[in-house]
């Protein structure tokens, strides 16, 4: 690991918050998914589930009926809401996403992309809790399809600084075409600044070989370098996003000063923290499961190695022993 990643996580430990007896159920974490139709259930389960074991206290999937039924069975843990809808439903956006954004005062940070699918419902519903969560100030992770609605308006995001998006190199390349960037091929360093500055300072994580992540300054521009694994199956993404979502809530509590922190870190520099910590321990996770499993590995692999990536890149801090 590099000298720069090793500061950079000494920075990350600072937002974790210790397990404190004084904290109540919910104070850890409360992180949503939306996503999961019918033909995609895999992918929000395994972004809840790497929120959960990382350590929120509270995951919950916010996805359509029959996906429901289905994520149910994958585990008890979750808490699974079936309030999305797709065509044909007799219901319009607004009225499918009222009951998403009365959940919004509830959640400390919001995933949306994983399992959403295409279809003109979803994507219109999504539109409406992303902008009701833009006006709440809650913060966004965006993946997936969610990136392809930001494609195609990319005014619902942009100037957003509590928003991180995920693309890998495909998606990358369709948004900055989108905003009329040209990264002149430059999917690293360069490019990556570039589409975070059209996108008027959002936090832009560039999966791939290295992790680029950007706001667009160079005092916010890091690389996720960690080795990870050599296998490149569906879904690993999905537990950057999960991981991501839960030190997001982390990051609230430390801005609010609910334990003795230490640091003190703004909102930009945490933001850009969350977002490379969730690198650092999806890359750990690839890792280790590739040690384990080869070229067999899938993306169910990684979720059980999310709390032995935690305590291998970040350890549980003193106050939290018993």
């Amino acid at each position: 690991m590099s000298p720069a990643s090793k500061e950079l996580l000494k920075k990350v430990r600072m937002i974790v918050p210790p397990m404190l007896e004084k904290f109540h159920k919910g104070m850890l974490g409360r992180v949503a998914v939306i996503g999961g139709s019918e033909n995609y259930t895999g992918a929000p389960y395994f972004s809840a589930m790497a929120s959960a074991r990382l350590g929120a206290d509270l995951s919950h999937v916010i996805c359509t009926p029959p996906a429901a039924n289905v994520i149910k069975t994958y585990s008890p843990n979750l808490m699974v809401h079936p309030i999305m809808h797709e065509t044909p439903h007799p219901s319009s956006a607004s009225q499918v996403a009222t009951p998403v954004i009365a959940m919004l005062a509830h959640l400390h940070s919001l995933v949306i992309g994983p399992g959403l699918g295409r279809d003109a419902l979803m994507q219109s519903t999504v539109a409406e809790v992303i902008s009701a969560a833009r006006e709440r100030n809650i913060p966004l992770v965006l993946d997936a399809d969610a990136l392809w609605l930001i494609q195609q308006k990319p005014e619902l995001v942009k100037g957003y600084k509590e928003c991180i998006l995920t693309p890998n190199v495909v998606e990358f390349g369709r948004l900055a075409e989108a905003v009329g960037v040209d990264t002149e091929g430059d999917t690293g360093r360069k490019g990556c600044q570039a589409l975070a500055n059209a996108l008027g300072g959002v936090m832009v994580v560039r999966k791939g070989g290295v992790d680029w992540i950007s706001d667009g300054t160079d005092e916010r521009t890091v690389t996720g370098d960690g080795e990870g694994g050599r296998k490149r199956s569906g879904g690993q993404g999905d537990t950057l996003t999960g991981s991501i979502g839960t030190l997001l809530a982390w990051r609230n509590m430390y801005l609010d000063g609910a334990w003795d922190t230490e640091g003190g870190m703004g909102r930009e520099e945490t933001l850009m923290l969350a977002a490379w910590g969730g690198s650092a321990i999806t890359r750990e996770c690839s890792r280790l499961a590739f040690i384990e499993r080869g070229r067999s590995l899938q993306a169910s692999d990684l979720t059980d190695k999310v709390p032995i990536a935690f305590e291998t890149l970040i350890g549980e801090k003193e106050e939290s022993k018993l």
